[in-house]
């Protein structure tokens, strides 16, 4: 099993997060965050991946769906192998809680990956960026409450395209994807009034009849 872990930096956008190999093959190669099923302790793949993400990353409570399974001769050098693939969302200002030793990546200067993990992550990228149009996975990317600013950022990160103010704002409110926070953020220089917090109305990924 193998979990492609994303986060967005403040000023590079989307990056992955990367653990090191320590042990062959591929001995010090950044690589994702894998390990194998335990099936006397893991009800499912999906709380294998959430266990590995714990063990390996430190992180618990983060988004985890899953992708695909890649398998064949040529993934491992040790022989053939299969694996089960996920991918991950965390706020970035979460990996103050993270295990020492992770190297964040912006996702177009990714070094090679051990293993077939270039491919996996490649398709993880690929999935990450169709969904995002029509769902609200890339709010998994903010912390728990948000600005309207901060979420069209994240999309247009994700969508790697510049969204219209208006027309954005006007169609997340249609959805009813979000609800009001009664608290606001204070005032910062510049800004002539606090702004609005907002955050998720539904804690779980929600699918769109429109794309944003």
């Amino acid at each position: 099993m193998d979990v492609a872990l994303f986060t967005l930096l403040p000023e590079e956008g989307l990056a992955i997060v990367l653990g090191t190999r320590d042990r062959d093959p591929f001995a010090g190669r950044p690589a994702l965050f894998g390990g194998f099923l335990r099936p006397g302790s893991d009800g499912s793949a999906t709380d294998a991946a959430h266990r590995l993400l714990a063990e390996k990353a430190g992180l618990a409570d983060v988004f985890v769906e899953q992708l695909m399974t890649f398998s064949g001769p040529d993934r491992d050098p040790r022989g053939w192998s299969v694996s089960i693939a996920y991918y991950a969302l965390v706020p970035f200002g979460r990996l103050a809680e993270a295990r020492p030793g992770l190297a964040v990546w912006p996702v177009g200067r990714m070094p090679p990956l051990a293993f077939d993990h270039d491919r996996i992550a490649a398709a993880a990228l690929a999935r990450l960026g169709g969904k995002a149009s029509y769902s609200t996975l890339p709010a998994f990317l903010l912390p728990k409450t948000f600005t309207l600013p901060e979420l069209k950022a994240v999309y247009e990160a994700v969508l790697g395209t510049a969204l219209n103010d208006s027309a954005f704002r006007r169609k997340v409110m249609e959805m009813r994807i979000l609800e009001e926070v009664p608290e606001k953020r204070g005032a910062t220089a510049g800004v002539r009034r606090p702004a609005q917090l907002w955050r998720l109305a539904a804690d779980r990924l929600v699918e769109f009849d429109r794309t944003v």
